[in-house]
């Protein structure tokens, strides 16, 4: 090997021979790098027991048979802060530069002192200087960037990239000032031995690591954890990226006995001080459904970061434990540490679920104070949290505040008016969105048509159909569910039909949906029809398809068919579901087969307050109205709290059994003791009670005395209690009260009716079927006879005999022509 300087000293020509011993060895690797898909304008470097030697490569012949080559090249002026070499066309490489491809340093010389060092200069020190400027960068704000040492697949992969500016860090480069590991000890991120990457072999527990991963995200669970087992057996420390791998993946099929066979082998591994495992196992547990696990994992972890305090509260949050969650929330800012913008996200959401606006707006506070409300997620995550606290006029001043809204931002202000009962404004928003621009996606539809839904607004929802099929959206199954499902609630059935034969993909909402418009609209018998043909095609039902076929059995009394859906939900495994308990116990009783409900009631293995009211509300429609007492003794006596449902029940039980002095005490007990504010309903109950007993002066001078303005549904049921005993007077008064409250409403006149036509006042008969003919109700669109009727019958039905129905049907046929 020969050395030469020319020139001013810059130029360094070099002659090689691969055959040249070097210290007694032979030189057999030589490796040539072009950097460009044209040889003559590439950049040729040389490696061969770590001297390297740079050159144009147009200034260097090549050919198969050289025996001896000559390098060229060119050397900066000693005073230059970096070394750089000079290229074809006047170009420059910056051995140091941001923009360099990661291997390039790979190809350099690590610390022994080459022929290579006076080329290189400065840049070991100059990358030194780099890396803890970048290291600074990262400690001072952790959450702009990815933390990948858990989930990259080959050590070569940066451990931590920026999200901006996509640089990397490796923890355990030699580049790296000596403070860092101690640092990140300090502020509790963790370590992991991950190697440089860039000149370390992999190991072979990284190998196996790759394995583990790779079957986790096949969901092949079992043969990960027997893969983890074996290598500790073999006495190789599995990485810790395996546990986390496998965690996820327990957490994403939720399962839990997988999930504790690897905390077991991490407590045997000794890595369960680990922050990163014990955040994850915290993960996996909440997800699993089981938060109790994931809060021992948190409170035997010997310290928390911001990740640990999210994992927990998320998992309080997820399961319904909003209250324990904000309580947590404020523990963590006890301790000092502040929180990010997921952890906001999270409280928030507990908030909203909540309905917990004063502490949603101490949150508002604080990310305002932390800079993050012009974070576009979180602007929406406040406006979603605003409108479910109720303050829609909050959420739409926020809303327009916002620096930047995307459609998430948008359909959050749309759901929050559909939520809150504002369908026509979330109507209005949606023309506003896309005068704007905004393109609507796949939930914006599914918000609008619930909108059109609640509102019974077909027009509006025929149009949003049209926009659907334009947009292409016709094929989401979500929104085909939806359109069936605002097709039904809208009453025609026939149009949702139509739809749900010509959907492209069904699946069980599809076919819920369906029977919900059936047994929605009072065609029980098409919900049980369509629920065989579901069986037929293979599809398999759920807990809420078996509740909606259960209602529709109970609306119909069908008895028999309500025993075969109750072997499926034993054959099926939903008989310890409450909502299918409590479900059964209403169409048993409803039935009129008290006994079986009470039988099944007794037998439930969980039961919350809907259990008890339903079963109060079975013995009160059936007349037992001591034995809807006694239950309501029961349930106080365990503990369980009756809400103003479970009192509508026991006051509605008294007034079938007429027992009006339990039925006042009740009532009393509720306003008094009980704290719960009666409602129009709760005071319609007592109307009905002392109307059923015959008080009906009582009954009139109660609604005088309500602390609230009697509706139409009171002065209805005093109405009802007049007919029964034919009181002329009072009847009149209470019709007068009813027709200035709904003028359309036909019932009032049909009951009034048959007040006169029972007192033989023809003349008075004659005199309100000519007012109700003035008043348009007869041509009111929509109002049949057999409407009327049901309205009727549904004031009735508590006293009235079949042949008393009958007799009241054949009067209206009689007279409405």
């Amino acid at each position: 090997m020969a050395i030469t300087t020319t020139g001013r000293g810059e130029l360094l020509g070099l002659s090689f021979s691969p055959n040249d011993n070097h210290d007694g060895r032979r030189h057999r690797s030589l490796f040539f790098l072009f950097l460009s898909s044209h040889p003559h304008q590439s950049l040729l470097l040389l490696l061969c027991h770590r001297q390297v030697i740079i050159t144009p490569s147009n200034k260097c012949g090549l050919s198969s048979s050289s025996t001896s080559l000559t390098c060229t090249a060119l050397l900066p002026p000693p005073s230059s802060a970096r070394p750089r070499m000079d290229m074809v066309r006047n170009k420059t490489l910056w051995i140091n530069d941001r923009f360099n491809l990661p291997w390039v340093h790979s190809k350099l010389p690590e610390r022994e002192p080459s022929a290579f060092s006076a080329l290189q200069g400065s840049g070991h020190a100059g990358r030194r200087v780099r890396m803890e400027r970048l290291w600074q960068e990262f400690f001072s704000d952790p959450s702009q960037w990815w933390d990948n040492r858990f989930t990259k697949k080959s050590p070569k992969y940066p451990d931590f990239k920026h999200k901006s500016t996509l640089e990397g860090l490796w923890v355990d480069s030699w580049l790296n000032p000596s403070w860092v590991k101690e640092k990140m000890a300090s502020m509790a991120l963790g370590h992991v031995q991950s190697g440089d990457g860039l000149r370390s072999r992999v190991p072979g527990s990284f190998r196996n690591g790759d394995k583990v991963s790779k079957l986790c995200q096949e969901g092949r669970l079992k043969e990960a954890l027997h893969m983890i087992e074996l290598m500790i057996q073999q006495t190789t420390e599995a990485p810790v990226g395996a546990y986390v791998c496998l965690l996820k993946g327990c957490s994403r099929k939720k399962a839990l006995a997988e999930g504790k066979q690897v905390h077991a082998l991490i407590v045997q591994s000794v890595l369960d001080s680990n922050i990163v495992l014990a955040n994850t196992l915290v993960h996996m547990y909440s997800k699993c459904g089981s938060v109790l696990d994931a809060h021992k994992v948190f409170s035997n972890m010997p310290q928390h970061n911001v990740y640990s305090w999210t994992a927990i509260i998320s998992a309080y949050a997820d399961s319904g434990q909003g209250e324990e969650a904000i309580k947590l929330f404020q523990q963590m800012q006890e301790t000092g540490l502040a929180p990010d913008k997921v952890l906001f996200l999270v409280v928030l959401k507990a908030c909203a679920r909540l309905a917990a606006l004063e502490q949603g707006k101490q949150l508002h506070s604080d990310i305002i104070k932390r800079g993050f409300q012009s974070d576009v997620i979180v602007g929406s995550t406040l406006v979603d949290m605003y409108s479910k606290c109720g303050c829609t006029e909050d959420a739409r001043e926020l809303f327009n505040n916002m620096s930047e809204r995307d459609v998430v931002s948008w359909n959050a202000m749309i759901a929050g008016y559909a939520q809150n009962g504002l369908g026509k404004e979330a109507l209005a928003m949606f023309e506003e969105m896309k005068q704007e621009g905004m393109q609507p996606n796949n939930v914006t539809f599914v918000l609008l048509l619930k909108a059109c839904a609640s509102l019974a607004a077909l027009e509006q929802g025929k149009e949003l159909h049209c926009d659907i099929i334009n947009r292409g959206f016709q094929s989401d199954v979500i929104v085909g569910n939806t359109l069936v499902d605002m097709y039904a609630k809208c009453g025609r059935t026939e149009d949702a039909r139509e739809l749900f034969n010509n959907m492209s993909e069904r699946n069980v909402v599809s076919w819920n949906a369906m029977i919900a418009g059936y047994a929605q609209n009072g065609l029980s018998k098409e919900a049980l029809a369509l629920y065989e043909q579901m069986k037929q095609e293979g599809m398999q039902p759920n807990n809420v398809t078996l509740v909606l076929l259960l209602k529709a059995c109970a609306s119909l009394a069908a008895l028999e068919q309500g025993k075969q859906l109750h072997c499926d939900v034993i054959k099926r495994g939903f008989q310890s579901d409450v909502i299918v308990g409590n479900t059964l116990v209403d169409m048993y009783a409803k039935c009129g087969r008290t006994e079986d409900a009470s039988e099944l009631f007794n037998n439930m293995s969980e039961r919350d307050v809907i259990s008890w009211t339903v079963m109060i509300a079975g013995y009160a429609q059936n007349g037992l109205g001591k034995e809807a007492l006694s239950l309501f003794d029961q349930m106080q006596r365990e503990g369980t709290k009756p809400n103003e449902v479970t009192y509508i029940c026991v006051l509605s039980a008294c007034a079938h059994s007429r027992l009006v002095d339990e039925g006042h005490y009740v009532f009393d007990s509720m306003c008094k003791n009980q704290g719960v504010t009666p409602t129009r309903e709760h005071y319609a109950c007592m109307v009905d009670l002392l109307g059923r007993a015959g008080c009906l002066s009582d009954a009139e001078l109660f609604i005088h005395k309500m602390p609230i303005q009697p509706d139409s549904m009171v002065w209805m049921t005093l109405l009802g209690a007049a007919r029964n005993h034919g009181h002329v007077d009072i009847g009149r008064r209470a019709f007068n009260h009813v027709v200035k409250l709904e003028p359309k409403n036909a019932a009032p006149y049909v009951l009034l009716s048959n007040i006169y036509a029972a007192a033989g006042r023809k003349d008075e008969l004659a005199k309100i079927r000519n007012e109700m003919k003035d008043a348009g109700v007869k041509n009111m669109p929509g109002c049949s006879w057999i409407e009327v009727h049901n309205q009727v019958h549904a004031f009735v039905e508590g006293d009235a005999t079949q042949p008393q129905r009958k007799e009241i049907l054949a009067e209206l046929i009689d007279w409405w022509g």
